[in-house]
C-alpha cells in the first residue's frame, strides 16, 4: 500500500523528491501518513478534495483485496 500512495503522489507534484509515505499499523486498521512540500498541497488535495478522495479510493480497493482497512493521512 505504502509505494502505491507513492507512486500515485510522486507523479501529481512538482517535487517528487519531497514525497515521503510512512505506514504505521495500529490494531483497526493500518494507517498511511503522506507528506509533500508545502507547495504540492492544493495538487494532492485538489479542488473540493477531489484528488485526495480518489487517491483513498483506490487505496481502499486495493486493501479490500487482502481484507485490511487503510487509512490516507494527508500531512504537511
Amino acid at each position: 500500500m505504502k509505494e502505491l500512495v507513492e507512486v500515485i503522489a510522486k507523479s501529481l507534484v512538482d517535487y517528487p523528491d519531497e514525497v515521503s509515505v510512512t505506514e504505521s499499523e495500529n490494531e483497526k486498521a493500518v494507517v498511511l501518513e503522506l507528506r509533500v512540500a508545502q507547495s504540492d498541497m492544493g495538487k494532492v488535495i485538489g479542488k473540493q478534495g477531489r484528488i485526495a478522495k480518489a487517491i483513498r479510493s483506490v487505496v481502499k480497493a486495493a486493501a479490500s483485496k487482502e481484507n485490511k482497512k487503510v487509512i490516507v493521512d494527508i500531512l504537511q
